[in-house]
């Protein structure tokens, strides 16, 4: 039996040693990564674990982090804090460290690690991270424009060892291009669906000694690759997290006219934006209201149509936001009486086109962000109102006509202190100047 002992004993030693080169063989020569993004609120630096899906990503890194050492493993940490473009250069870069370290501080409290575990980068206006979004969506306007004026600001600046500042010409005008193409429209589209994203610090862990499975999918959910270490299965997370399917902004708002309702006149308004610093406004007031025994009327209606252009910065960062002009045509009547002569606007009776007057002018306003989803919009009006109006008395049970008047007036025939509400994806104000 000795000769088959000591052929098996040197075939099962070369089969243990095949089996450990080989399971080493799936080791890749580069870092296995797990990376998760923590995301902030508009130009803030403090982490809200109830923002978002931060819990989730928090608790989940805190986890990994704390069976990593408990094994014995010494995993590097990369804190990578960013900004979304828009905002001041130096600020955002600023607000990236500060965001950094917020994360480091959360984390540090939570788990013992030493210092030199952990390294940081400071992206500011993070060029990089929107560039990739643009290239995996179709759906941007002027994509290909947006494309390549990112491809160079990603290339120039947003390194993690170059730091920024307001003097750098490259970043100020590259954002004002982007502001420019299409009118504004790629600009608005990326600053809803994006940038909020980019309000983010990226938390990225390297360990050397995790071993790799090839077969699983990248898409593995951080929360089951957790469990997977205690199985000492991992896998590559990638850098670039894709949110859900994009979907278009579309811009709406509802509005009353206060001055009308200051005025027992109850109004409401829909616009809706179009494109191209363009929208189109519908605005129709009611009130009707009386008491036959007094002599008192108060009566009003009447609507009017106008198309708006939008201009100047806060136009070109959001629609329906900002400075606009336009251009409005209406018709209204009215019946007002206080106990004595009473004055009525058109012709009741007769032709339809008479029983109205008639008003068109140009207007400028300016629409004021306050509050996630409203804005107050101030709005004045030259132009003409045209018709006739009758002035009348009441004698009795009966209303005697006394005259018949001419209207052909020049001047302000419009005024606006509207409440607006927004409606829409990605028709949401942000509050502060960076992000």
């Amino acid at each position: 039996m000795k000769f088959l002992i000591y052929p098996t004993a040197i075939l099962l030693a070369t089969l243990s040693y095949l089996q450990v080169h080989a399971e080493k063989a799936c080791v890749p020569d580069m870092r296995d990564t797990l990376e998760m993004s923590v995301h902030f609120r508009c130009a803030r630096s403090e982490v809200e674990p109830n923002f978002k899906n931060n819990r989730e990503i928090l608790d989940s890194l805190t986890n990994t982090l704390t069976k990593l050492i408990e094994t014995g493993s010494e995993p590097k940490i990369q804190i990578t804090g960013a900004a979304s473009p828009e905002g001041g250069i130096t600020y955002n870069y600023k607000l990236s460290q500060r965001r950094a370290n917020a994360i480091s501080n959360y984390l540090s409290n939570r788990i013992n690690f030493p210092d030199s575990a952990i390294s940081f980068a400071f992206l500011g206006r993070d060029w990089q991270g929107l560039k990739r979004y643009v290239e995996a969506d179709e759906n941007v306007p002027d994509r290909e424009a947006v494309i390549i004026l990112l491809e160079s600001l990603a290339e120039k600046s947003g390194t993690p060892g170059n730091r920024p500042t307001d003097g750098d010409s490259e970043q100020h005008d590259g954002m004002k291009s982007l502001k420019k193409i299409g009118g504004g429209r790629a600009f608005g589209y990326l600053y809803s669906t994006y940038f909020p994203t980019l309000r983010a610090t990226r938390v990225l862990i390297a360990e050397p000694a995790w071993p790799h499975l090839s077969g699983i999918s990248p898409a593995l959910p951080l929360l089951e690759a957790e469990n997977m270490i205690s199985r000492r299965l991992i896998t590559m997370m990638p850098y670039f997290e894709q949110d859900k399917a994009a979907r278009k902004p579309f811009y709406m708002a509802l509005k009353t006219n206060m001055l009308f309702d200051a005025a027992l006149i109850p109004s409401i308004g829909a616009e809706f934006y179009l494109g191209k610093n363009i929208s189109v406004v519908a605005n129709w007031a009611y009130g009707w209201w009386d008491k036959n025994s007094s002599h008192l009327w108060w009566r009003y209606y009447g609507g009017d149509i106008a198309a708006r252009w939008w201009f100047g910065k806060a136009a070109h960062e959001k629609p329906l936001t900002g400075h606009h002009i336009g251009i409005y045509g209406g018709v209204f009547t009215y019946d007002f009486e206080l106990g004595g002569d009473g004055y009525m606007g058109g012709r009741p009776g007769h032709w339809l086109w008479d029983r109205f007057l008639t008003n068109a002018g140009i207007e400028y306003g300016y629409s004021l962000p306050v509050a996630k989803r409203l804005n107050i919009d101030f709005t004045i009006g030259l132009g003409y109102i045209g018709g006739k109006y009758i002035k009348y008395y009441p004698q009795g049970s009966h209303y005697i006509e006394e005259s018949i008047h001419k209207v052909r007036w020049f001047g302000p025939t419009k005024a606006e202190i509207s409440l607006v509400w927004l409606i829409g994806h990605g028709n949401t104000n942000q509050k502060g100047g960076s992000r």
